[in-house]
C-alpha cells in the first residue's frame, strides 16, 4: 500500500492544461512513425515471403539450387 502512495507523490497534474500540449504533439508524431515503421516492415516481409515462396517453387521443380 505503501508503494502506491509513494508513486502517486510524483505525479503531476498542472493546473494549466496548455502544458499538456507538447506532450500531446510529441505523442502524435512518435505514434505516426511507429504505424508507418510497421507498415514498412510489411511490406518489406511481403516481398521477402514471395521470394521465398518462388524459391522453394523452383527447387521443388528443379531438385537443385541455381
Amino acid at each position: 500500500m505503501f508503494s502506491y502512495i509513494l508513486a502517486f507523490t510524483f505525479l503531476y497534474f498542472p493546473k494549466d492544461k496548455t502544458e499538456y500540449i507538447p506532450a500531446v504533439i510529441s505523442l502524435v508524431i512518435f505514434s505516426l512513425f511507429a504505424y508507418f515503421t510497421f507498415i514498412l516492415f510489411r511490406k518489406i516481409s511481403k516481398k521477402e515471403e514471395k521470394k521465398t515462396k518462388e524459391l522453394e517453387e523452383r527447387l521443388k521443380n528443379s531438385g537443385t539450387v541455381d
